[in-house]
């Protein structure tokens, strides 16, 4: 996947497509190819008054599996009596589970777990007979361990992701923001008809403040379960980028117990 971000003064690239773009390291060398069409989450319109409204980032999209590799990746898959498996979500209940079973099917000595990330298994040098091994090895069943409590949060889109293993502990949250809002209008200044001066526009600027004086504080208790997060935050109306801070915020706290991971 590519993420394509717009230079000077380009205001969105919603409906736009990159081009034909060479892909290179930190030693000028390329390494992929990119081209194809912009999926963009935000968008922007204005007015001819000078009144303007964004959601999100419209100035940056991603092309889904729009890089092609150039350069060959070097492999180790023949080479060594041993193979290396890396565990997509480490974990060592998950670690310890896959070595018993490769052991159990395979032999005592078999699998050997080296961290919560990769376990070591040994494996014939003949490429045949190595491709033939893995299958029966990609086919096994393993038990994994339990899922971590996970907050996924794209700043770029506003979008906010909660696992069902998301807990929070006893704490008070009062929500409240200060609003801006400035729009600006164009009057006519018509001159008397015997005056001897000229039409002009003039602009007219209302500046508009909230001070957020209708904020609520609500508590939450121990055993809040997902569903207890999602209407607290619902009834307060806060915005996704104002979940944000709170989940920051009672991260800080030591109240949220879960992993925010942002994107």
């Amino acid at each position: 996947d590519v993420t394509v971000s717009s230079l000077g003064n380009a205001k969105s690239l919603r409906g736009g497509s990159l081009l034909f773009t060479p892909l290179k390291g930190a030693d000028g060398g390329i390494y992929a190819v990119a081209q194809g069409n912009l999926v963009v989450g935000g968008f922007g319109a204005e007015g001819n008054d000078g009144s303007s409204i964004t959601v999100n980032v419209p100035s940056v999209g991603r092309i889904p599996n729009g890089a092609t590799v150039e350069q060959a990746v070097p492999s180790s898959f023949g080479r060594g009596d041993s193979l290396i498996f890396n565990l997509d979500q480490p974990d060592f209940t998950t670690a310890r589970s896959m070595t018993d079973k490769i052991n159990e099917l395979l032999g005592p000595g078999t699998a050997e777990a080296l961290d919560a990330t990769s376990i070591r298994v040994s494996a014939p040098r003949d490429t045949s007979q190595r491709v033939a091994y893995l299958s029966v090895i990609e086919n096994l069943e393993i038990e994994t361990g339990t899922e971590r409590a996970k907050i996924i949060i794209n700043s770029r889109t506003g979008t906010i992701v909660m696992g069902q293993k998301v807990q929070i502990e006893p704490v008070a949250v009062t929500h409240g923001s200060l609003t801006v809002t400035i729009t600006e209008d164009f009057e006519v200044a018509q001159p008397n008809a015997l005056a001897e001066g000229e039409t002009v526009v003039v602009p007219q600027t209302n500046i508009n403040i909230d001070d957020g004086a209708d904020s609520r504080m609500f508590k939450f208790g121990p055993g809040v379960t997902l569903d207890d997060i999602v209407k607290a935050v619902n009834e307060i109306g806060a915005a996704p980028g104002d979940l944000m801070a709170i989940l920051e915020a009672m991260k800080q706290a030591g109240a949220l117990k879960a992993e925010l991971i942002v994107i």
